[in-house]
């Protein structure tokens, strides 16, 4: 067996205390020594693509390795997230964890091979994003109160778009609920159809991710009522959000992150997490995540794995409540 300079000082060390080390040992000291691979549970282009891209450079420099990205698209992102549950625990495999995969999809579906809070280990929380719910400009509503008004006096009269299981759909299945509305939601196969309908006329509103909306505003042919964060967004700074609108608390966010399989030594666990908090305190990801109106969220394994767990409570509970099933 031929062990590296780094591994013969390893265990020249464990010799001069009078003990071993176990090969496992060598394996995680010389972390990382080949290529690693980000699977990227959805096609090339999205939000998910772009974010898992937009690490990975800058990850590969830290830990000294390249770092490719890998597309795995299909069932939501399902698909990709059950194939890295599956993957060998030794970090050299990551898992881009989000709320579609992560939370939605456990609402929609009890019976998946994989859970979202058992089997990962959930390393850093790369972004987040609110949904604005934005009107065709020819809508009469101004404000979500001229919306909630309207809605309440013609009980599913009022149109919306939504893309299924989408973080708008979820966004907006929590503004009825949380606003005691009915609306009939129109379903679009993705969101470039819907927002053909939307700037039409064909439906009234939706929900949309706010980097999503922005030209069509600048452009008069929207008008953005509110936002689905806590605080206002850079983007939209004179547009409330739905929690000062009169609906406390609320909160609705496209997100994603970084996992890697439960069981994953947590040597190169701490490694990769403290290789994720350099990267994303790093002034080009927080520039380039803001210009977009994304957030960087606080860093740490804890407080992802945190708030993976929050997340997946609460959407379970949204789409339970709505009766939505799985297409």
């Amino acid at each position: 067996m031929n062990l590296t300079r780094r591994q013969l000082i390893a265990a020249s060390a464990g010799a001069a205390l009078g003990g071993s080390l176990p090969l496992g040992a060598f394996a995680q000291s010389d972390y990382p020594n080949k290529p690693i691979k980000i699977i990227v549970a959805f096609p090339p282009g999205g939000t998910s693509d772009v974010m898992g891209r937009l690490v990975a450079d800058p990850l590969a420099k830290v830990l000294g390795q390249p770092v490719v990205i890998e597309n795995v698209g299909g069932a939501g992102g399902v698909i990709g997230t059950e194939r890295g549950a599956k993957a060998p625990a030794d970090g050299y495999t990551i898992i881009q964890t989000g709320v579609g995969q992560n939370a939605v999809a456990h609402g929609l579906d009890p019976n998946l091979k994989y859970d979202s809070v058992k089997d990962f280990i959930h390393i850093s929380h790369v972004h987040n994003g609110p949904n604005v719910l934005v009107v065709n400009a020819s809508q009469p509503y101004k404000t979500l109160a001229d919306l909630v008004k309207a809605a309440k006096a013609n009980p599913g009269k009022i149109d919306y778009g939504y893309t299924h299981a989408a973080s708008g759909h979820m966004a907006m299945e929590l503004f009825k609920q949380t606003a005691g509305i009915f609306m009939t939601g129109i379903p679009y196969r993705g969101g470039g159809p819907m927002m053909t309908a939307l700037l039409g006329n064909e439906i009234p509103m939706m929900f949309i991710n706010q980097d999503v909306a922005l030209p069509h505003i600048k452009a008069g042919k929207l008008r953005a009522l509110a936002v689905s964060s806590l605080q206002r967004n850079s983007l939209y700074p004179d547009v409330p959000t739905v929690a000062e609108s009169g609906y406390p608390g609320f909160e609705a966010l496209s997100w994603s992150g970084m996992s890697v399989a439960r069981g994953t030594p947590a040597p190169i666990v701490a490694r990769l997490e403290a290789a994720f908090k350099e990267v994303m305190s790093s002034p080009a990801i927080k520039q380039k995540l803001e210009s977009n109106g994304f957030v960087v969220p606080p860093q740490g394994s804890k407080v992802y794995s945190d708030f993976v767990a929050s997340e997946l409570q609460r959407w379970v509970k949204v789409i339970h409540t709505a009766g939505i099933k799985p297409q």
